[in-house]
């Protein structure tokens, strides 16, 4: 408690007069009721109320190319997940996932869970253990508990909820054990769900965290952490993240994961397709304001990977240049951003990650992979002047991203969402490379001119809330700057912070 900034007298004083009733919201258990101080007291949680967050994510470039062995950008995006976790009173033996933003919820007795074989020493899992493929006969224990979900929903409904529960489950039975408390988990996300943005990934993140802070097995994040130990509870979360993302996806890259609890950018290459792919954090990299567009049409990535596979084997001599143009543009785009003199303010420094951003986009047309949809946003953003726009993602729908210009204005951004929103599309402002996995310890907001107390946040109210709102509500994103104050970042602590100039100045708290 004292690594996360909580006093330990705080702690004790919270869980000696904070109770948790049936539905997880706290309740006043202090003599207000006429006990006595030496009257023996309810049970109590067993730690405050705490929100974990991580972010979704988008390719920059290199979409395609990077199945061929070519170098790929991906970078965090200021929409985010969001965890809520409130321990119960020892009495209460279960724990409760609640997703409604995908319209799940399922409540599991702790008793009843496959701790047994979970916990056998020939499967027993550290929380510094490497897992890079998950046990079909740990699998196969949690099916039971996964085959009762959402009984009524429709069958895409039920594998959405089976995935996210999976993936919970495997986390929660890993790492933890049976003694462990009685917790109502409740997830919120503003990262489109199914989109190609990382929602999954950013979920997955989120889990790890909140799990292993429950754990006690984190350090930080605070502002004179040692940036190696602040990277190596980085490591610690997105060990874990990437094994929930096998829970949903089966063989995932592991990039979706690694951006969203490293945040920034990274650039990612594979070769051996049995070894997993190699991995360069940008630390360097500044955030960017970004237009980000849902064409709300499906795709399927499998089939427009397909599609690029079928023309490089029937067109072999035009193809191969193509993909080797867009890993040329990869390259320039990560030499400009790693040297001293890119300024994100620069017009001519923007302007060229733009220009080849529209260059990519081009070429993955050429490849077959982007869709009339893709093409109307671009022209309805080109139309306007306000930035350079390409597909992100498998392509075939999806959505679009817009680099936005400095000269961008207000007047002109309100017009372009109403013609975006006319056309049925939807529309995100948001921020390129912003931080990766981050804590809210309590779940308490403060505003920067408050010293003490604050505002707890409201389980029901962060249940209930309008996908627009959760970021107000939590205290995070760009609409409510001024109570940011709370929330920490690992990858914010104890190395340079870049500026939106792409300079290095040291934290400073």
């Amino acid at each position: 408690l004292l690594s996360m900034g909580v006093p330990v007298g705080d702690a004790e004083e919270e869980m000696d007069f904070l109770g948790v009733n049936d539905s997880g919201e706290a309740i006043n258990c202090s003599d207000a009721e006429g006990r006595s101080a030496t009257q023996p007291k309810p049970s109590s949680p067993m730690m405050p109320a705490f929100m974990t967050s991580a972010p979704g994510k988008v390719i920059v470039y290199g979409e395609h190319a990077v199945v061929y062995g070519k170098p790929a950008m991906a970078a965090a995006i200021s929409l985010r997940s969001y965890l809520l976790i409130t321990a119960l009173s020892k009495s209460h033996r279960t724990i409760t996932l609640r997703f409604p933003d995908v319209n799940l919820e399922h409540t599991w007795n702790i008793d009843d869970l496959p701790w047994s074989i979970f916990s056998h020493p020939s499967k027993k899992r550290h929380y510094y253990d490497l897992v890079d493929r998950l046990d079909p006969e740990l699998v196969e224990a949690m099916q039971p508990h996964l085959s009762t979900l959402s009984p009524n929903a429709p069958a895409e409904d039920r594998k959405v909820h089976q995935h996210a529960a999976s993936a919970f489950l495997y986390l929660f039975l890993s790492l933890g054990s049976q003694d462990f408390p009685g917790c109502i988990y409740v997830l919120r996300s503003t990262v489109p769900i199914g989109a190609g943005l990382g929602s999954s990934a950013s979920i997955c993140v989120c889990l790890s965290s909140a799990i292993l802070l429950q754990l006690r097995i984190l350090s930080g994040p605070h502002p004179d952490q040692p940036r190696e130990e602040a990277e190596l509870q980085i490591e610690r979360i997105n060990r874990w993240a990437f094994v929930g993302e096998m829970c949903i996806h089966g063989n995932p890259s592991g990039v979706d994961n690694t951006v969203a609890t490293g945040g920034k950018a990274v650039v990612f290459k594979r070769g051996d397709r049995n070894r997993p792919p190699t991995v360069t954090p940008l630390r360097n990299f500044p955030e960017l304001p970004l237009l980000l567009v849902n064409t709300r049409q499906s795709r399927s990535t499998s089939m427009e990977v397909a599609k690029v596979a079928a023309m490089k084997r029937a067109y072999p001599a035009v193809t191969e240049p193509i993909l080797e143009a867009i890993s040329k543009i990869t390259e320039s785009a990560h030499e400009l951003i790693s040297s001293s003199s890119f300024d994100a303010n620069a017009g001519g420094s923007v302007k060229t990650l733009g220009d080849l951003m529209k260059i990519n986009h081009g070429l993955l047309a050429a490849l077959g992979v982007s869709h009339p949809k893709l093409e109307r946003i671009r022209d309805i953003v080109d139309s306007v002047g306000v930035g350079w726009t390409k597909l992100t993602g498998a392509g075939g729908g999806g959505c679009a991203i817009t680099l936005l210009s400095p000269k961008a204005s207000p007047f002109t951004m309100k017009s372009l969402e109403e013609q975006l929103c006319e056309e049925g599309f939807e529309k995100y402002e948001t921020k390129l490379g912003g931080d990766g996995v981050g804590v809210l310890w309590p779940a308490v907001l403060h505003k920067r001119s408050e010293d003490q107390g604050g505002e707890e946040i409201d389980q029901e109210k962060f249940l209930s809330a309008d996908r627009k709102d959760v970021e107000k509500i939590v205290g995070a994103g760009i609409s409510a700057h001024e109570k940011q104050e709370r929330w920490k970042f690992w990858s914010n602590v104890g190395g340079p912070h870049v500026t939106s100039q792409g300079k290095q100045e040291p934290i400073s708290g």
